[in-house]
């Protein structure tokens, strides 16, 4: 019962000003709100009411800053794919309870093919990313297989 209420906060009708703000603010999420209003042709209070309503419904979930990696001592990027052993419920919330102590892995999806999921993990260096794989990953009782791509570059990021 309480996915409908949810659902149908996000039925939001998204319109081309509303498309167009969401645009400039995945851009510079610290864009102005008169800069901002400016650009799409809009009032400033008319702008800021269609920020705060997107915001209302779930549309804009916040803001982030995007950080220089190496700045934060981050020169390590791999995609692990990670197989389970066991494919029950009880499994793959052990697996989630585990991976959400690490700080090296920035995220975690949940996949379908012949894997249970895809992680993004940030380190140090290769050593760092050793021993993550071998003494943490390498240790969860569900984790079956592992595969690692490394990332040896990223010529499109949107990611914030």
């Amino acid at each position: 019962m309480q996915f409908f209420p949810l659902f149908m906060q996000l039925m939001v009708k998204i319109d081309k000003i509303d498309r167009e703000i969401l645009r400039l603010l995945t851009g510079d999420g610290r864009l102005p709100n008169t800069a901002l209003a400016e650009r799409v042709g809009l009032s400033p209070s008319a702008c800021l009411r269609r920020v705060q309503e997107l915001e209302r419904a779930g549309v804009i979930q916040g803001y982030r800053a995007v950080l220089n990696p190496r700045a934060t001592g981050i020169g390590f990027v791999a995609y692990v794919t990670v197989g389970l052993s066991d494919h029950s419920k009880a499994s793959q919330e052990g697996f989630e309870r585990s991976i959400g102590l690490y700080d090296e892995v920035r995220e975690c999806h949940n996949i379908t093919g012949a894997v249970e999921y895809l992680l993004r993990v940030e380190t140090a260096d290769l050593e760092a990313f050793k021993l993550f794989h071998t003494d943490r990953l390498g240790t969860l009782a569900q984790v079956h297989q592992m595969t690692t791509h490394v990332v040896m570059g990223s010529p499109k990021n949107m990611r914030a």
